[in-house]
This record gives C-alpha cells, sequence and structure tokens, in this order.
C-alpha cells in the first residue's frame, strides 16, 4: 500500500492554535467558501447533511460579545472588569469564527447520534481545511454554545445545537506541542 506521506506527516503535527495566539489575516470570502466546501467533505449516512454554517462578521460577534457581557453581569455581579474584558473577547480574537451548528433531527433510518458526529467531523475538517489555506484554526464551544439565553444570538432554531465555534486566523505563535495519549493505553485488541 502506498503511504501518504504529506497527509502523514501534517496529522502527526496537526496542533490547534488558541484564538489568543492568531491574528489578521483571516481568509477572505472566497477562501471560507472553499474551507467551508471542503469542510463538508464527511461521513453523512443517509446524504443529510444534517449540519449548516453561520459565518459571523466582526460587528456581529461584537453585538453578540456585549450581550454575552450582560449575561455574565446578571449571573455574576460582582464579576471583576478583567473577567468581563475576558469574556467580551472571546469571540473577537481570531479574524474570522464560524458557527457550526447541528441539525440532527428524528429519522427512520439514521439515529440522531450518526447525525451528531458527522456535525463533528465537520468540525475537524473545517480545522483541516483552515489548514490546507495556510491558516490556524481552534475548534471551541465555550459557555455560551449551551446557555438557553444566547440561542437567539447565534440564529439557532429549536432543536439545533452548536457542535463549534471554528476560529480561524494567522498564527501569530506557535503554541508549542501538548501531550497526546499514549495509543497502548487506549487500545484493546480482540482476537477470535
Amino acid at each position: 500500500m502506498h503511504d501518504d506521506l504529506k497527509l502523514g506527516d501534517y496529522l502527526k503535527t496537526r496542533r490547534s492554535v488558541p484564538p489568543a495566539m492568531m491574528c489578521a489575516p483571516g481568509p477572505e470570502r472566497a477562501e471560507i467558501e472553499s474551507i467551508l466546501a471542503l469542510a463538508t467533505r464527511v461521513p453523512d449516512h443517509g446524504k443529510l447533511a444534517p449540519w449548516r454554517f453561520v459565518v459571523f462578521s466582526r460587528t456581529a460577534r461584537e453585538r453578540i460579545s456585549d450581550q454575552l457581557v450582560e449575561f455574565i453581569r446578571t449571573d455574576r455581579p460582582d464579576a471583576t472588569d478583567e473577567l468581563l474584558t475576558m469574556e467580551r473577547n472571546r469571540l473577537l480574537m481570531a479574524p474570522v469564527v464560524i458557527a457550526v451548528i447541528s441539525t440532527a433531527a428524528p429519522h427512520a433510518k439514521i439515529p440522531v447520534w450518526e447525525q451528531e458526529l458527522s456535525a463533528g467531523a465537520v468540525c475537524l475538517n473545517m480545522l483541516m481545511a483552515a489548514n490546507a489555506h495556510g491558516y490556524a484554526a481552534n475548534w471551541l464551544t465555550q459557555w455560551f454554545a449551551y446557555d438557553e439565553r444566547a440561542r437567539h444570538l447565534f440564529g439557532l432554531q429549536p432543536g439545533e445545537k452548536i457542535a463549534g465555534f471554528i476560529h480561524i486566523g494567522t498564527m501569530e505563535t506557535h503554541p508549542g506541542e501538548r501531550a497526546r495519549p499514549d495509543v497502548a493505553d487506549i487500545v484493546e485488541w480482540v482476537n477470535a
């Protein structure tokens, strides 16, 4: 069998870059469209495309961030200015932020779980597609992905969930390597 050394080498060094380590430029619209097209090339039992994308402009992210800070102020009246600034900046560090929305729903043949896994695969593919275009990327959710008050801020329809926010930009600082699991500790070989 022939090895694809380029892909293998990439996977050996693939690393998410925290948004705080990203700077401009981010991908332009045509590059974003290409990244999204590549992201959709995932396992999708039943060809349901049980996901969709929302690309947020900087202005939209500022508006959303202001509202998220208000949620924090309501929940934590003692929140420090430092915490409020950190929360306000969560969606503003990377030049581009794209929400992957899981639209998984009951289906006669395709379990919801498989549809949700497909949305997760889209998130990972988007990271790799951004990397293939020369950009750094990170897949995050954060607390507001699960906060009912924030659903309308991200355009969620009933039954939809945020699979992740993909942050994309130029790597300003390399985050270094991180510990990975030892394969021997997580694999079980079953022989009939």
